[in-house]
């Protein structure tokens, strides 16, 4: 089993930082991530709130934090993390591809899309259904969408589709949109997007082999309607990936990991970063502040694994 100071599990924005920050203070340095690296950033067309750059791609972002992350030495591995196990002065973290040790781990799996639990949503999943316009938008080019929520991320990746589709649909099951005021206005100017309110999403329809349209019902009206789509867009909330942490009791009763303000857990040795925390905002730029400070506590906690070991 090989050793390092540091895991990092996921490399997204948070734990590439804590992963810099580690690195660059000599610890050896490992990253484990399920995918390629950058998490949600690489579903992202365009990233216009992050201080340096007045719009950079998604990927493009991805890949020079991943340069940053690597430039002192930490490692990059792929797979899916099962487990941690804590024996106080180390952890061992388990993975679909083998197990690794670790004095200290930071925990940056993330989240993932909330499923809209809809009749169709996963029989239409791959076939019209998608959570991510970037990645599957131009399969639409030219045809009629919808988009189901009222949020951040469905408004603006209502805008990316307006580029390639027909008409964009936004269903939002409530009466005013909860995206912040620039976006609105950005979307609502946009003579491609119309607005659905008040309305409850029943069914996502197909004829077996593709999507055809999403049925829902007015609430104020009690009837059913269906607005005719080639896709269906899912955008209504995320949940954190870490169902391989259940057992170590740093979660809340909604599975995610609660910290305090230096990025640490109640685990000596473990800390958190990004998406899969208990936080009001979740960006790319509290992302990275959490990893710089997740980073810095890392050193601190080996270096005081260290000390206890002279005085004894």
């Amino acid at each position: 089993m090989k050793a390092y100071d540091v895991v990092v599990l996921g490399a997204g924005p948070g734990g590439m930082t804590a992963a810099l920050y580690a690195s660059r203070s000599n610890l050896s340095v490992l990253i484990i991530d399920r995918g390629i690296y950058g998490g949600q950033m690489n579903n992202t067309a365009e990233i216009e709130n992050y201080p340096g750059f007045e719009s950079i791609l998604g990927p493009d972002l991805s890949e020079k934090m991943y340069q940053s992350a690597t430039r002192f030495g930490a490692e990059y591995a792929y797979g899916a993390v099962t487990s941690i196990e804590d024996h106080d002065s180390y952890k061992v973290v388990n993975t679909d591809d083998g197990s690794y040790q670790a004095k200290a781990i930071v925990i940056a799996t993330g989240s993932e899309h909330r499923k809209l639990g809809a009749e169709g949503e996963e029989t239409y999943s791959g076939r019209g259904v998608s959570y991510c316009a970037v990645c599957d938008g131009a399969f639409f080019k030219g045809k009629e969408v919808v988009v189901i929520g009222g949020g951040d991320s469905a408004v603006e990746e209502g805008l990316y589709l307006a580029q390639l589709a027909s008409k964009v649909t936004v269903i939002h099951r409530r009466d005013q949109l909860r995206a912040q005021q620039i976006i609105q206005k950005r979307a609502f100017a946009n003579e491609k997007m119309n607005f659905i309110w008040n309305a409850q999403v029943q069914s996502i329809d197909g004829d077996q082999q593709v999507v055809t349209g999403v049925t829902y019902q007015d609430k104020v009206t009690g009837e059913s309607k269906t607005v005719p789509a080639s896709g269906a867009f899912i955008y209504v909330g995320i949940e954190p990936m870490t169902s391989a942490f259940k057992d170590l009791g740093i979660l809340d009763e909604k599975g995610w990991v609660l910290t305090d303000d230096q990025m640490a857990t109640k685990v000596p040795g473990i800390f958190a970063v990004g998406d899969v925390r208990k936080k009001e905002l979740r960006q790319i730029t509290t992302a990275v502040g959490d990893g710089g400070l997740a980073g810095q506590g890392v050193f601190n906690y080996i270096q005081s694994l260290a000390d206890a070991k002279l005085k004894a």
